[in-house]
Order: C-alpha cells, then sequence, then structure tokens
C-alpha cells in the first residue's frame, strides 16, 4: 500500500570499509559500480593511504612519506569518481592501522550520516596484512556502537545493515568462502578503468582482472545453462557475516 503524503525514501545506501587506498578498487570496485549505477549512494571509508606498506613503487622512486599519501589520495579519489563513489579519508596511519577512540568516534559519525543498507569491508583474517583484519574489526565494532542510543554522536541512530566481507589477496589463506557471486560484468570496464587509475600498484591490474574472470566462471557453474549471461561474465565473490532475512528461500 502507497500513501501519498508519505515522503519519498532516500536512495540506498552503501558504506565501504577499507583499509588502504586501494582496496575498494581490487576487490569491491564491481559492488560499488552497480550500485552507483542504480543511483545509490556509495560512500568509501578509506582508513589509511597505504602509505608504508603498499607503496612500494614509490618508496623506490625516492619519494617522501607526505609525496607517497599525496600520490595514493590522488589515485583514490581518481578511481572512486571513475565508479561514481563518493570518498572519505580518515588518514589513521597503516603498518600498523590501530583502532582508537578517536577513529571510533569518525567512523561512528560516518555511519550515522550516511545510514548505509550494506555494509562491504575486509574478511576477519589475513596472516599476510593485519591491517586488513584491523578494518574488519573497526568496521564492525563501528556499525554496533551506531546503533546504541546511549553512544555520544551527531546523527540518527541506523539499523542493522547486512555486512559482505569482500575477496582477499590469499583467499585460501584468509579462511575466505565464496558464498556470494555478484555478477559485474555489466559494469566491468568502469571497474577496470579505476583499477588503471592506481599507477602505484600496477602490479595488480592483470591479477585482479584475471581473478575477475575465473570468479565470472563460477558464477555461469552455479547459476546454471541456459539463463543469458555474456560469453565472458566477471564477477566478485564476498561472503556475509549475518543471516539473510526473507520470507522465500532463494
Amino acid at each position: 500500500m502507497t500513501y501519498p503524503n508519505a515522503p519519498a525514501r532516500p536512495p540506498r545506501a552503501t558504506l565501504v570499509v577499507t583499509a588502504h587506498a586501494g582496496d575498494f578498487v581490487w576487490r569491491a570496485g564491481g559492488a560499488i559500480a552497480l550500485a552507483a549505477a542504480r543511483g545509490e549512494k556509495v560512500t568509501i571509508a578509506c582508513l589509511t593511504f597505504g602509505e608504508r606498506g603498499e607503496s612500494a613503487k614509490a618508496w623506490r622512486e625516492g619519494r617522501n612519506l607526505e609525496e607517497i599519501k599525496g600520490i595514493r589520495r590522488e589515485e583514490a579519489e581518481k578511481a572512486a569518481a571513475v565508479l561514481g563513489a563518493g570518498i572519505r579519508f580518515f588518514d589513521a596511519g597503516d603498518y600498523p592501522l590501530v583502532a582508537t577512540a578517536e577513529l571510533t568516534d569518525r567512523l561512528v559519525a560516518l555511519y550515522r550520516e550516511t545510514q548505509p543498507d550494506v555494509v562491504l569491508t575486509h574478511p576477519a583474517e589475513d596472516p599476510y596484512n593485519g591491517d586488513h583484519p584491523a578494518a574488519h574489526r573497526m568496521a564492525l565494532q563501528a556499525r554496533i556502537l551506531a546503533q546504541a542510543i546511549g553512544y555520544p554522536g551527531p546523527g540518527d541512530l541506523i539499523g542493522a545493515p547486512p555486512v559482505f566481507c569482500f575477496e582477499p589477496h590469499q583467499p585460501e589463506m584468509s579462511g575466505f568462502r565464496p558464498e556470494v557471486l555478484l555478477d559485474i560484468t555489466e559494469v566491468w570496464e568502469t571497474k577496470r578503468r579505476a583499477m588503471e587509475c592506481l599507477g602505484a600498484q600496477q602490479h595488480l591490474w592483470d591479477y585482479y582482472t584475471d581473478l575477475a574472470v575465473r570468479r565470472g566462471v563460477q558464477l555461469k557453474r552455479n547459476a546454471g545453462p541456459n539463463l543469458g549471461l555474456a560469453h565472458r561474465t566477471t564477477a566478485e565473490a564476498y561472503m556475509r557475516l549475518f543471516p539473510q532475512i526473507t520470507k522465500e528461500l532463494a
């Protein structure tokens, strides 16, 4: 039933919490581009620039810390614009990324400001990069606190948005299961353009292209035959943390 004087519902919102400047592109660029193409508001919370641990090329070129931060910020801004998302930089410092009360407050405030319908972040395990599990813990903690009426800060309380963990670089070693396969074929070229904004990590362009193709093959295999899928399908893999709420099994 619809009501003629009911206020219009704001567009759906997605919040992406990532440890470093490039993570959101490699791991969730397709999901971001799809949401933006549907007219949804996507906000990326970039906790660090990846200036110490994920900018080896710039260090070898003799750049200093502030120069590297500037390079990574510019790359991330360009990539987010290509995907159709807004981006907020927290500049919390990487290697290691450490949770602080101030950082928690800022992240809670962003949850309440954006009122996300969906949250994307890192999985809980990654033995190769401690910043990724740290970002995962911070994303979940802030989600809980943003729901608590007694937690101080601006903005309205949030609901309980589902959380999807995107695929880590070494999934087999990180306890990752591809429980959700997202078809990103229609926005693949957009994701690839965003990837190519990240010159500091050019060595990953082909890796994540190949991964998208492999996940696309798995998507087709799990979707069944004759469903009209593109001959060359690309996909991203996710894990879902909380139960799916539904009235129909599908």
